[in-house]
């Protein structure tokens, strides 16, 4: 099964077995979304959500006290990646553009995106052979995205601006 990935747990937070957790999501009010979550390969039902300073407070079934919370401190929150939230048009998940081919307009394959890095803008790495390609995201580098098709096509003369290579 094909999981997201949608946070971490960072420590129990009071004596009822509340979870304080780091989202890895655009804003920790989206794991207000999920009614079930996996740690591990166990499920847990969401009893309660609330969220603030970023993190989000989950109270899980089967997770009723201190002591229960303590055993899953550094563990990370996953769900079906076909249960995954809706995003915006023209949004995606970084699972969804991992192994997409990135070519130019021009049609020249520059690699394949093997990992986005999060900064105030987001970086790509791309590698084709023994090549490694990093460039940063600013608007009017990636013309589109098909994640159905795995390619990202970007503007060559603005890509070759922009990546170290």
């Amino acid at each position: 099964m094909k999981v997201l990935t949608i946070g971490r747990i960072l420590k129990p937070q009071g004596i009822r077995g509340e979870l304080k957790v780091q989202p890895y999501t655009d804003s920790a009010e989206d794991l207000s979304f999920y009614k079930e979550v996996f740690i591990g390969e166990v499920p847990y039902k969401v009893l309660s959500f609330r969220m603030g300073d970023g993190v989000a407070y989950l109270g899980l079934r089967g997770v009723p006290d201190r002591n229960a919370a303590e055993l899953l401190r550094g563990k990370e929150l996953t769900v079906p990646f076909e249960e995954r939230m809706p995003l915006p048009e023209g949004a995606y998940y970084v699972a969804e553009l991992i192994g997409c081919m990135i070519v130019d307009n021009e049609g020249g394959e520059i690699g394949e995106l093997v990992e986005i890095t999060q900064a105030a803008t987001e970086f790509y790495t791309a590698k084709k052979g023994d090549r490694t390609i990093l460039f940063p995201v600013p608007k009017g580098v990636v013309l589109s995205v098909d994640v159905e098709e795995r390619k990202i096509v970007v503007d060559k003369k603005r890509f070759w601006e922009v990546a170290v290579d």
